[in-house]
């Protein structure tokens, strides 16, 4: 009977350790503004982002040597999956003259740097 319990809590803390994989946030960003997610060192993430805005909002890849790459527009109640490749931050463009907000749920490298930029 020990053994099995022992056994139970080793299952449960194994499965359990993915949900420390993963960083779910609710995001405002005010308006004419941007949230960078990753303008640091890191490894490969993905994101799954849902506009939960009135508004469409532009998302794109910013390599942290510079340039941006791969631009989309995602639409009100529209959800997108992008990932992120190593050392690439993920920008979110706010151009509204309204307050947005998005859900993201990141996974992989989850030590990201998080800011806002003008």
């Amino acid at each position: 009977m020990k053994t099995v319990i022992t056994l139970f809590v080793i299952l449960l803390l194994t499965s359990s350790c993915g949900i420390f994989n993963s960083l779910n946030s609710n995001t405002t960003i005010k308006p004419n503004d941007s949230f960078v997610l990753g303008n640091n060192e890191h490894g490969a993430f993905k994101v799954t982002l849902k506009n939960i805005s009135n508004h469409e909002l532009r998302i794109f890849m910013a390599p942290i040597s510079g340039g941006t790459h791969s631009p989309i527009v995602v639409v009100p109640n529209e959800t997108v999956k992008v990932k992120a490749d190593k050392n690439t931050a993920l920008v979110i463009e706010n151009k509204s003259s309204e307050q947005a907000n998005v859900m993201l749920k990141v996974t992989g490298d989850i030590g990201l740097s998080m800011g806002y930029k003008n």
